[in-house]
């Protein structure tokens, strides 16, 4: 199956690699290409600024978190809605697990065989630059080094000796130069704010399209991803679930914005009807068999969240009553007693048996590998679960609550586990992947069929 594509990499964190693959995605859209937006790792605000700038959800491909026919399949998905694929790296080029960069961009542009164009930082460097892209060809060469992006140039001169000195030393041509200037997408948590919270978003990405019309080669770019290999075929999809029909909530609000496509898409696919619920602007509950509540940044909105008490309270009720939830990081912080940040404590709802604390630093960052070692209602006993998480917050009692979940990876809820289970409340700082737990979905309708009377 053929489909354009190109990743986006870079020498290391904070190259420029976001700008530029959004700026990218929005010039190729206004000029009436239909571009997939692809972030490789689990990141979901990437992924979600990618997915604005081309007008689709922004999608994840990650080697650690899914099997490598999950990744080639996905891909291919897109093809049948989409004529160009930009896929964004993430660090450097062959950063990864381990010194021989496992899971890293470059792996992942193997699997795929997807050109990779580098997206340079030259701040007050020259021929140097040509030193480390050199290294970059000749450490991997079945990475097909297509180009490269020189960011943050500060003179006419500089980009002079640095486009000569690529020429001469790696014969790659220099396929965009974007000058020094400030930036333009204001940092949170995970590096940006996410899309849904800022209140200019789409001005934002008019303004890195215009970028990219501006100092990017977009017809040499166009070329290189013309002239990706075919991609592999491979035998894979969505498991279906049985013929039950349940409507499965969503939680909606700028606080809850974390939700991989794949997994709502999964949900629908193993018989749910998702319905979005606001919990900010909702006093009652609308009929559901299931609710879906994901991360983001709770914190952030406290005051607005804990203002509607009566939703909260209606909530509780319905998780008193054997409502089942899937709750994930933020969606944990919603459902805790109380959440405190600088020493000023908001009331949440209420439902698990302890508070979180948004410390000023990272409580866990990074990828999660786990398995369910007790019984709940939602994924089998013996189920590995790779995930990740990056959450500023912990619980305030570590041993207060059932977890599920044991964890030979990871943070979650600390010694060593994640996943409490407080009725058929399931909450957890790990954020999984449909595609990395295959039966997650049908699981989770199986969990919600039959009972809807018990707490509406």
């Amino acid at each position: 199956m053929s489909l354009p594509r190109l990743l986006l990499a870079g020498l290391g964190g904070d190259s420029g690699k976001t700008l530029v693959a959004a700026g990218l995605a929005r010039c190729l859209s206004g000029r009436g290409f239909a571009p997939a937006a692809f972030k490789k790792g689990p990141d979901f605000i990437d992924a979600a600024w990618l997915g604005l700038a081309a007008g689709c959800p922004g999608r994840n491909l990650d080697t650690f978190i899914m099997d490598e026919d999950a990744v080639l399949w996905s891909l291919r998905r897109s093809a049948g809605f989409h004529d160009i694929a930009v896929i964004e790296g993430n660090r450097g080029l062959y950063d990864g697990f381990d010194f021989r960069g496992t899971h890293s961009s470059a792996a992942l542009a193997r699997l795929t065989r997807t050109p990779v164009v580098l997206v340079v930082d030259c701040t007050k460097a020259t021929r140097t630059i040509s030193a480390l892209v050199l290294g970059c060809q000749l450490l991997e060469p079945d990475v097909n080094l297509a180009g490269v992006i020189l960011n943050k140039v500060g003179t006419a001169r500089q980009e002079r000796v640095i486009s000569k000195a690529l020429r001469s030393d790696t014969g790659l041509p220099v396929l965009g130069v974007v000058p020094r200037m400030k930036t333009i997408m204001p940092a949170r948590h995970l590096g940006l704010v996410t899309a849904a919270e800022h209140p200019e978003a789409r001005q934002v990405l008019e303004r890195l399209g215009q970028l990219a019309r501006d100092h990017l080669d977009i017809d040499a770019l166009l070329e290189i991803a013309d002239g990706a290999e075919e991609l592999p075929s491979v035998d894979y999809g969505f498991p279906r679930g049985s013929r039950r029909r349940i409507r499965a909530g969503v939680l909606r609000h700028p606080a809850f914005s974390f939700y991989y496509p794949e997994n709502l898409e999964a949900l629908e696919a193993a018989g749910a009807e998702l319905v979005d619920v606001d919990p900010s602007a909702m006093s009652e509950l609308p009929a559901i068999d299931l609710l879906l509540a994901g991360g983001g940044f709770p914190e952030s909105h406290a005051g607005e969240l804990a203002a509607n008490r009566p939703f909260m309270d209606r909530l509780l009720r319905a998780i008193e009553g054997g409502l089942p939830v899937w709750a994930e990081c933020g969606g944990l912080m919603y459902f805790s007693r109380w959440i405190e940040e600088r020493g000023a404590r908001r009331k949440m709802v209420g439902a698990l048996p302890f508070g979180v604390v948004r410390e000023g630093k990272p409580q866990g960052h990074g990828y999660v590998e786990a398995r369910i070692e007790e019984e709940n209602p939602f994924l089998p006993v013996g189920t590995v679960v790779r995930g990740h998480e990056f959450h500023y917050s912990r619980v305030a009692d570590e041993t207060s609550g059932s977890c599920v979940m044991r964890l030979s990876r990871g943070v979650g809820l600390g010694n060593g586990r994640d996943g409490v289970l407080t009725g058929r409340l399931f909450a957890c700082y790990t954020h999984l992947h449909a595609l990395g737990v295959p039966g997650w979905a049908a699981c989770l309708v199986d969990a919600a069929s039959g009972g809807r009377d018990r707490w509406v």
